[in-house]
């Protein structure tokens, strides 16, 4: 028999099927739940237990500590009901936005090689409007590729949509997209999804910490700050394996020397000859140079081992868990086990 589970926030209730988790079902039911990774890593679904009983699925004690499910707190992405309940889940109400979930046709204008392995396509909306803001992702799919999650790098006022798009090995889309996607081609777009995008509101620091394409979202963010007149100090970390993977290099200079309030700081991990570059890993960089973080708002963008390593450096410096927005940029071999 199923479980039903009440979602205090929206006034909605949903009937998970077995194995199904509480976002899962709420998603499929049209209810725009607060969500990042949606499997474990994030916590950005992080919700009270308000009555019921849950099994909860592998997940980072960075996105969920011992602590926090002692106070009743879960993740609603890893949670599958044990008996029926209900939850509340975890949102700043002056920070919350939302925009409609669209499913609509875009056609391809431009692709360039950002680097040897990262494609940067631009798009328009064939037949809607898509609205987002800055960090969050939508659903693609290319013609002949399966659909995967891209963030936008775009500013969200302007009327081209942009994606950065790494060729991930064995990956059946990002892989097809390299060799077969083509100016004219549609594609569909389904979001925008995330709650890892920019807090206007907040009026403290700001680190921003990408590695690879997660660059992406970082660089909506950083740009739509800008233009918003946010003037607090802006630390913006890029982590890479050597030169030939960094990118994006001229708009970061020149956001660097138009506000006196931008630095940005690459680092190489694997660089391949000598460099001026910063070298290691960026959580590294950011033990070296950040001390008391309380206050700031972080957003992280990358592979889940930097999404942790950088977490954890943060919240030793002070800065709460709430405070650190994270997108987890999965490969076919590193979403957690079920």
């Amino acid at each position: 028999m199923g479980h039903s589970i009440h979602i205090r926030s929206a006034n909605r209730t949903v009937s998970p099927s077995d194995g199904q988790t509480i976002l899962a079902s709420a998603l499929d039911a049209g209810i725009a739940y607060p969500h990042g990774c949606r499997s474990g890593r994030c916590g950005a679904c992080k919700s009270r237990l308000v009555e019921g009983e849950v099994e909860l699925l592998p997940h980072t004690p960075f996105a969920l500590t011992e602590q926090e499910r002692q106070q009743g707190l879960i993740l609603a992405c890893r949670a599958v009901p044990v008996t029926s309940g209900e939850v509340l889940w975890l949102q700043d109400d002056a920070d919350s936005v939302v925009h409609p979930v669209v499913d609509l046709k875009a056609r391809i204008i431009d692709i360039v090689d950002a680097t040897h392995d990262i494609k940067r396509i631009r798009m328009t909306a064939e037949d809607g409007t898509f609205s987002f803001s800055a960090g969050q992702y939508a659903r693609l799919t290319f013609p002949g590729a399966p659909a995967r999650d891209y963030s936008m790098a775009s500013h969200p006022k302007v009327e081209e949509i942009e994606f950065h798009i790494r060729r991930v090995p064995e990956g059946r889309a990002s892989s097809h997209i390299a060799t077969s996607a083509d100016v004219g081609d549609i594609v569909r777009v389904e979001g925008p999804f995330g709650s890892s995008y920019l807090r206007e509101r907040h009026t403290g620091p700001i680190v921003c910490v990408a590695g690879g394409s997660g660059l992406a979202p970082i660089q909506s963010i950083v740009e739509t700050a800008l233009s918003r007149g946010m003037r607090q100090p802006i630390k913006i970390y890029f982590g890479a394996r050597t030169e030939k993977d960094l990118y994006q290099l001229d708009l970061f200079a020149k956001f660097e020397l138009s506000h006196a309030n931008v630095r940005f700081i690459p680092v190489l991990s694997a660089p391949s000859g000598p460099t001026v570059r910063r070298i290691g890993l960026v959580s590294e960089a950011m033990v070296q140079d950040l001390a008391d973080c309380d206050g700031w708002k972080a957003y992280v963008a990358g592979p889940p081992a930097m999404v942790e390593a950088v977490g954890a450096v943060l919240a030793e410096r002070g800065l709460r868990v709430d405070d650190i927005h994270a997108d987890v940029f999965f490969t076919p071999d590193s979403v957690p086990a079920a």
